[in-house]
């Protein structure tokens, strides 16, 4: 067979197949994590990215070009979580806007088109890394270039940019030591393979492996859409209002949202101090209706078996409702006081996000490790904020690609992210921040205050691998520093205290302790005992941080 075009309608089913493709993998990748630790997120990431994609380019009817170059721009620059999710929405970003030119693509302008993609990726990383998927990306460009000279036949392009692409993600170990270390290949390059896969499935005629077959009448094969996916999983499209008895808390608020999301997906919810409006896809409606009615009485119940109804239709309703929700929040952050300065924090455990909540923070957004916030998460929470100027605290190495895209789409007031890399860096940010200084001198201050804060993360390794010339088996405590391993052992307190012996030094004043979920006061407070006693000079806090997989999180300043 040979394919010499690819139309708007071919392309997005190409594009959806893709993303089902990388969804399929997506526990696969999360596992080639280089640091052994138990929250490995880089599929998990890439698969959100692409959803949120996937939604938007669904939703079109018939489409063009032109129309599906901006969904899938829009869509993935929006759902970006994580860096392997926001260098994904750059590739996308640069790949949509050389197709948006044309009505049908040749292999020239889908060479092209991988050029783009390939150049708009690389500026967004400030300092690019080779033996990621930064490589593979050059690597099937490269690929598609030359092919396009060859050949005008999609088929044997797609498989040979295909067995490129493998190729450059086998060698990726060579080019990045630590992954020979770990015996692993890119997990980013991973996804960014299977993407690949999917689409090509397409061009090979096999749509019916990422498709349903519509209705006879229609005569035409039913579109994947994101409630398509959601529909294998929850089967119910569950929407209801509850008249509220009392206003109900943010907390609370957040609270009920958290037990939504472990009902299902899809989740939208507004709320006010009169109604909450929720729409969920769960597989068990009446979970749901028995929570909402500890808030009041229960009104527009609307339960729809997404197994027996047209998809589109679904997606058009919880699109309704996420417009909706967007005019309530820019119609509450109007209402809000206005004032000159706004915090955006991401944090993890009730701890946590309490001592962020004390020192000023306006937005706490629940994420961190093991569940990276979207761009649109992060803007949606400087939305919420009635102010002139809003700092982002991304307290994470792997969020803070996502907030910088921020300051591209947020309207109407400054955005300033502060390159946190740990929550004790955003604990100091927050508690360097002098509200009579500028924005510029505050921001100066902040990134040089966390400078000097050192962090060490106590967790135990999910397999057996070597880093740093360390042997790691599967189930040691390892310490986690900034920068790397700093100590690994089968005895807590002992790993506990070869990890301050590589963080304090004779310049440090002050060490915080933030306890984990899993952990006892009474071990907490033993172990707080011990750094006290061990570094008597310095002054020792300990705080219930309650993260998750982290037993212990503790700062050095």
């Amino acid at each position: 067979m040979e394919l010499k075009s690819i139309d708007a309608s071919l392309l997005a089913r190409m594009f959806l197949a893709g993303a089902k493709n990388l969804e399929s993998q997506k526990e696969y990748i999360n596992e080639l994590n280089v640091f052994p630790v138990p929250d490995g997120d880089t599929g998990t990431n890439m698969t959100m990215t692409i959803i949120s994609a996937a939604g938007e380019v669904s939703s079109l009817d018939e489409p063009t070009m032109t129309s599906l170059a901006k969904a899938i721009s829009s869509g993935s620059l929006r759902g970006a979580r994580g860096n392997s999710g926001v260098i994904l929405s750059q590739l996308l970003r640069g790949f949509s806007k050389t197709i948006s030119e044309y009505d049908e693509l040749n292999v020239s302008i889908v060479a092209d088109s991988f050029e783009r993609a390939v150049e708009t990726a690389y500026k967004a990383v400030m300092k690019p890394k080779e033996g990621t998927i930064l490589t593979v990306a050059r690597r099937t460009y490269e690929k598609a270039a030359a092919m396009a000279l060859e050949t005008d036949d999609f088929v044997a392009f797609g498989q040979a940019v295909l067995d490129e692409a493998q190729a450059a993600l086998d060698e990726t170990p060579e080019l990045l030591p630590v992954l020979k270390e770990a015996g692993v290949v890119d997990s980013g390059g991973t996804g960014l393979l299977e993407f690949l896969k999917g689409c090509y499935d397409v061009v090979l005629g096999k749509e019916i492996d990422y498709s349903l077959a519509a209705p006879k009448e229609s005569g035409r094969p039913m579109k994947i859409t994101a409630e398509t996916e959601a529909e294998i999983k929850f089967g119910y499209c569950t929407e209801f209002i509850i008249v509220l008895n009392n206003p109900v808390a943010q907390d609370e608020q957040m609270a009920f949202r958290d037990y939504l999301e472990a009902l299902g997906d899809s989740i939208v919810f507004v709320a006010d101090d009169e109604i909450i409006k929720v729409h969920v896809h769960t597989n068990d409606p009446g979970l749901a209706l028995q929570r909402a009615l500890n808030y009041g009485s229960l009104s527009k119940i609307k339960i729809d078996n997404m197994r027996e109804e047209h998809q589109e239709k679904l997606f058009k309703d919880s699109m309704k409702l996420a417009k909706e929700q967007a005019s309530e929040r820019k119609q509450s952050a109007a209402l809000a006081k206005h004032k000159e300065f706004g915090f955006v924090t991401v944090s993890v455990g009730d701890g946590l996000s309490a001592i962020f909540k004390e020192l000023g923070a306006d937005e706490v957004i629940e994420g961190g490790q093991t569940m990276n916030p979207s761009t649109d998460d992060l803007l949606k929470a400087v939305e919420r904020i009635n102010a002139d100027t809003v700092f982002i605290l991304p307290n994470n190495k792997n969020i803070i690609m996502a907030a910088n895209q921020v300051a591209e789409l947020a309207e109407g007031k400054e955005v300033i992210v502060i390159p946190t890399s740990t929550v004790p860096q955003g604990i100091t940010a927050l508690i360097s921040f002098l509200p009579e200084t500028s924005a510029e001198e505050n921001k100066e201050a902040m990134v040089n205050a966390i400078s000097v804060v050192k962090t060490g993360q106590l967790t135990y390794a999910v397999r057996n691998t070597t880093i740093d010339g360390m042997e790691i088996s599967e189930g040691d405590y390892m310490a986690v520093g900034d920068k790397s391993i700093l100590a690994v052992g089968k005895d807590m307190r002992q790993v506990i205290a070869d990890m301050m012996d590589e963080m304090v030094d004779d310049d440090s004043e002050i060490i915080t302790i933030y306890s984990g979920a899993e952990v006892s006061d009474e071990d907490a407070a033993s172990v707080e005992k011990m750094i006290a006693e061990k570094y008597p000079e310095c002054e020792v806090e300990l705080h219930e941080g309650g993260q998750p997989i982290y037993y212990y999180v503790i700062s050095v300043e």
